[in-house]
């Protein structure tokens, strides 16, 4: 047996339909492109957001300037009047707090604290950033300040450990 001697096997090849050879092949003159337009044409396309010479609309959006920081924290703001209200019962102010007062909404997103107004005595305030106008009220009153730390999960870009690695057993040292 020689090399010009291998076929493949019977029935696991197809023969490819020949396109663009007259009418009665059933995929004459277009040849399955369609109508005659710029795509039907040989070369590159026209990009992705081209319109037929009509303006294309991300150039009919406003125009965006400037950066976006993609680790920016938003917070939930508090002001001091807020907290003012809610100092008659003499204990500490903390997030929960906040949450079960109705004052913020969410548990997951960090509370900071504004000086809008004018601080209770002796108000104890647990929150995650404070104005600097805010700390100083409090501390004037005879307030604390206990500022709560706040880790962003930062997502790994992988999902999961290595492929490679799953099977391996683990290095003896």
């Amino acid at each position: 047996m020689k090399l010009h001697d291998l076929r493949p096997n019977k029935g696991s090849t197809k023969k490819s339909k020949r396109i663009g050879r007259g009418y009665g092949s059933g995929k004459g003159k277009t040849g399955g492109k369609g109508m005659m337009g710029q795509k039907a044409r040989s070369g590159p396309n026209p990009y992705r957001t081209f319109e037929g010479g009509q303006n294309r609309l991300v150039k009919r959006m406003p125009f965006k300037r400037g950066f976006t920081n993609i680790w920016r924290i938003e917070y939930q703001v508090v002001n001091l009047d807020r907290l003012s209200d809610l100092a008659t019962t003499g204990e500490a102010i903390t997030p929960e707090l906040l949450l079960e007062a109705r004052v913020i909404r969410k548990k997951d997103m960090p509370v900071k604290v504004l000086g809008d107004g004018e601080a209770a005595r002796g108000l104890t305030v647990h929150a995650h950033k404070f104005s600097t106008s805010a700390r100083e009220k409090i501390e004037a009153a005879g307030g604390s300040v206990v500022e709560l730390p706040w880790v962003v999960e930062r997502r790994s870009r992988s999902k999961g450990p290595n492929p490679s690695m799953r099977n391996r057993a683990p290095v003896q040292k």
